[in-house]
């Protein structure tokens, strides 16, 4: 992939075109072991080396990050009324243009992966892939064994279909973990509908093989291990 050097160093180091441009007069850079001060040069991704202070730099298409949504943000990267995902981070990790996949509800906590990959985003978030969900809900009202049966094998929310299948595990009174396979506008706070209860606190906690890490309070990210990395990219 071929790029222009300022803009690659940008993408890769977190700095401003302004920084870097000061860098490269400084004598900073080199190309294939050629010390470059122009930042127009363009050099091509997959064949040139890149050294920066010292330090070689690789070219990283993608990034990948894990985000703890907390209530009131929404999973967008643009809104004139609410906070959205990208007012959480830190200008030097919005080198590329990112996304959530998917969409968590405005008062609604927990994981949303943060990346450029559309081709990734698009097949998590196929429903011929079924990505498992998993989700911490606490209601208004219990619900019995009858309820939980119907959750199980699909409710109707008004939907031309019943919801798929799903998990349910009784956590407390009027507190659960479900695990769904859909990903339809509304989806659990309309199955726990279904069944005569309100949801009043909704958690997600995993997507596929990726878990909500406990340290992450609501409003912070990191950035995806490679072994997260991978196991995403496997299952989708």
């Amino acid at each position: 992939m071929k790029i222009r050097l300022d803009k690659f160093l940008a993408e890769e180091t977190g700095k401003t075109r302004k920084q870097v441009k000061e860098l490269l007069k400084q004598g900073l850079v080199a190309v294939n072991n050629e010390v470059v001060k122009k930042p127009e040069v363009k050099i091509d991704t997959d064949v040139d080396r890149v050294v920066f202070d010292g330090d070689d730099l690789t070219y990283k298409p993608f990034v990948y990050y894990m985000f703890h949504k907390p209530k009131g943000c929404v999973s967008a990267t643009k809104d004139a009324h609410d906070q959205t995902i990208l007012d959480y981070f830190l200008a030097k990790d919005l080198t590329k243009e990112v996304f959530p996949v998917g969409r968590l509800d405005k008062d609604t906590e927990g994981l949303l992966l943060v990346t450029n990959d559309g081709e990734l985003a698009h097949r998590l978030l196929s429903p011929k892939k079924h990505v498992d969900k998993t989700y911490y809900v606490e209601t208004s009202l219990p619900i019995g064994e009858e309820e939980i049966h119907q959750l199980e094998v699909g409710v109707d929310i008004g939907e031309k279909t019943r919801t798929l299948p799903a998990k349910i595990e009784v956590l407390g009174e009027n507190s659960y973990k479900i695990t769904i396979h859909e990903g339809k506008f509304h989806q659990i706070k309309r199955m726990f509908h279904a069944v005569g209860t309100e949801v009043t606190y909704l958690k997600r906690l995993s997507m596929g093989t990726l878990l909500l890490d406990p340290k992450l309070l609501p409003g912070e990210y990191r950035k995806l291990t490679e072994k997260e990395i991978e196991r995403i990219q496997h299952e989708s």
